[in-house]
């Protein structure tokens, strides 16, 4: 598919669902799929630190948070890319051809957090809650950005609503449409 680098971006909060949609979109599409949330998770893994205690850390180091900022700058620059990623959007903004915006109600995404690293819901709530503060926080500080505005993403989705295939099938057809006339 391919001609024009393209870039495509998917931002949303924890357990909203942005890696099984970029991926599958990516793959739908013939383009290669990058995650900033995987960059943060190795950078905690290499640091023997849990996502909160890494947000923790980030908070007075903003240098992590500038390392994969960075790092997804570059995969968007080199195209034919979908991107996945907390708050990656923002970052990408001015090279994304398109900005897709997942989320769910809180409690939603806490039980799905827990059933995917099978952890107690409450440990997940806390872990959530913290991280998205923690987040928002560091993007005012750092960039002076406020993340709860999200008027300019060309789709935002609540996947609450739908089933998996429905809301993939929404995205594409939002992606298809946007790109056929950016051609």
């Amino acid at each position: 598919m391919p001609k024009k680098k393209i870039v495509i971006v998917i931002s949303g909060p924890a357990g909203s669902g942005k890696t099984t949609y970029a991926k599958r979109l990516a793959e739908k599409l013939g383009l290669r799929y990058f995650s900033a949330g995987s960059i943060f998770r190795k950078i905690a893994q290499e640091k023997g630190l849990s996502l909160v205690e890494l947000s923790k850390l980030a908070e007075k180091d903003y240098s992590i948070d500038i390392e994969i900022d960075r790092r997804t700058l570059e995969e968007a620059k080199r195209g034919n890319v979908v991107i996945d990623g907390h708050l990656t959007a923002w970052i990408v903004k001015e090279l994304a051809d398109v900005a897709i915006y997942i989320t769910a109600p809180l409690m939603v995404r806490v039980k799905r957090i827990a059933e995917r690293d099978n952890k107690p819901l409450r440990e997940a709530y806390y872990e959530t809650v913290r991280r998205e503060f923690s987040q928002r926080k560091r993007f005012i500080e750092i960039y002076g950005i406020d993340v709860t505005d999200i008027s300019w993403f060309d789709l935002v989705i609540n996947t609450e609503k739908y089933t998996i295939d429905e809301v993939y099938e929404i995205i594409e057809k939002t992606v298809l449409k946007a790109l056929a006339k950016k051609a």
